[in-house]
């Protein structure tokens, strides 16, 4: 793992290269990462990931560019490639036109967190999943490992930032498309969280032995899992508590700033920074704050709001990242017990996972997706049979607004899955959710 002091002198090299009027912003991802897929029960491909990627930002008053590199973790060969990077950079920004939107942290903050320890050992991990798993078929990903963030300015700020996680990502698989999904992430390594969760599957997985109901389109009551909710939050995290997209109207959230509709008093939704699983400072060197209040008690109350949009529209930034997602999100729980909720569910649909989830008119909020895994039909309180797909069009002020009778009353860390380019330190912390009605339409 590249460490902070390699930063520090990559970028003690790179400032003092510095012309008159120039500024560089040096922001770092790395991480240390151990993989291990999992079929039948067993580990079939083990595998390590070590990387470091910097980027270079040229600033010459409103006028920028940047450019990626690959860190080696050898100083002088790191030195010469940030040589080379900022001949390639310095041409790009002279000949760029200004920007009127740029905005960048000139504060000269200093922040520096390390997780103490070091992660759990892969192997011993995956020991304990194969021998949890006996006798079924497993199939899933083990993801273990470091991951760094660093921002360094020539304007003095200083940010590193190094977190420990842990994800295992599987299905206990009965045939066909017939399985049982879940996910067990933490900062450290809990078996018996495991086995718990394992247990839990199985009884899952013997449900699904059984003929499958056949469901009319219709309205359903139902009762979603945190994964499913996750689904439809993490659709809704696209574009929905953008600042950008709430002024230009592209957010399906719109009607929610208007004031012309609104959410369930039940709803309280806020990004979570100071416990999430990322760093609490933005690529850009932004500090971003604790928590940011973006729907309470059912109203909008704030928004994602990045650097750009913070310039183009004379507010202050909170650090968001350009896309302006949140990072940590997090639904205040309810008062229904877990344990009861089959119960108060009474008789309609458990439904443990969605996907293919869109929009089918997104400036009023509708969206459309299937159900996935074990969809269990319920009646007075027990999963008597598995469903057959389906698939389901409803509108969030419906899911999240009238048609919300609870929410459960314990929260489930949901980290991202995502591998792409690098490991994602995105997450979400949801409760279930007890819906009056969803609406299926095959």
């Amino acid at each position: 793992m590249i460490e902070s002091r390699h930063l520090e002198q990559l970028a003690a090299h790179a400032f003092e290269g510095l012309a008159p009027g120039e500024d560089l912003l040096l922001s770092l991802q790395a991480e240390d990462s151990d993989f291990v897929r999992f079929n039948r029960g067993r580990v079939r491909q083990p595998g390590s990931v070590a990387q470091a990627d910097l980027q270079l930002r040229l600033i010459e008053g409103q006028r920028h560019a940047s450019i990626e590199l690959s860190l080696s973790g050898v100083l002088d060969t790191d030195r010469r490639r940030i040589d080379d990077a900022m001949e390639m950079l310095r041409p790009i920004v002279a000949s760029a036109p200004p920007d009127p939107h740029l905005l960048w942290a000139t504060d000269p903050v200093h922040v520096h967190h390390e997780a103490p320890g070091a992660p759990p050992d892969a192997l011993t991990i995956a020991r304990d999943v194969v021998d949890l798993a006996q006798g079924q078929d497993l199939v899933g990903i083990l993801v273990s490992g470091s991951v760094a963030s660093g921002f360094m300015s020539s304007r003095g700020q200083r940010c590193w930032d190094v977190r420990h996680s842990t994800m295992l990502d599987w299905c206990l698989v009965h045939q066909g498309d017939k399985a049982v999904k879940s996910l067990v992430a933490n900062t450290g390594w809990d078996p018996a969280e495991v086995a718990e969760a394992m247990d839990a599957a199985r009884s899952q997985l013997a449900l699904l032995q059984r003929p499958p109901k056949k469901l009319e389109p219709g309205r359903y009551r139902c009762l979603l899992s945190p994964s499913a909710l996750g689904e439809v939050m993490e659709l809704l995290c696209w574009g929905g508590f953008s600042e950008r997209g709430l002024r230009t109207r592209m957010s399906p959230l719109t009607r929610l700033r208007d004031g012309s509709d609104r959410l369930s008093p039940r709803v309280t939704v806020y990004e979570d920074t100071a416990h999430g699983l990322g760093p609490p400072f933005s690529d850009k060197g932004f500090i971003k704050p604790p928590r940011v209040g973006l729907i309470e008690h059912g109203t909008l109350v704030g928004s994602m709001v990045s650097p750009r949009s913070a310039q183009e529209y004379g507010l202050q930034t909170n650090g968001a990242a350009d896309h302006e997602s949140p990072e940590a999100l997090v639904m205040e729980p309810g008062t229904l017990q877990d344990r009861e909720a089959l119960q108060r569910l009474g008789t309609g649909l458990y439904v443990s996972n969605l996907w293919y989830l869109n929009y089918s008119d997104r400036p009023a909020g509708r969206i459309t997706g299937m159900t996935r895994f074990a969809t269990l039909w319920v009646e007075d309180g027990e999963p008597v049979a598995p469903t057959e797909v389906m698939r389901f069009d409803e509108s969030i002020f419906h899911l999240l607004g009238g048609g919300l009778e609870a929410l459960g009353d314990s929260l489930a860390l949901l980290p991202s899955t995502s591998t792409y380019e690098r490991r994602s330190t995105s997450s979400m912390r949801l409760p279930t959710a007890l819906i009056d009605g969803v609406r299926f339409t095959l």
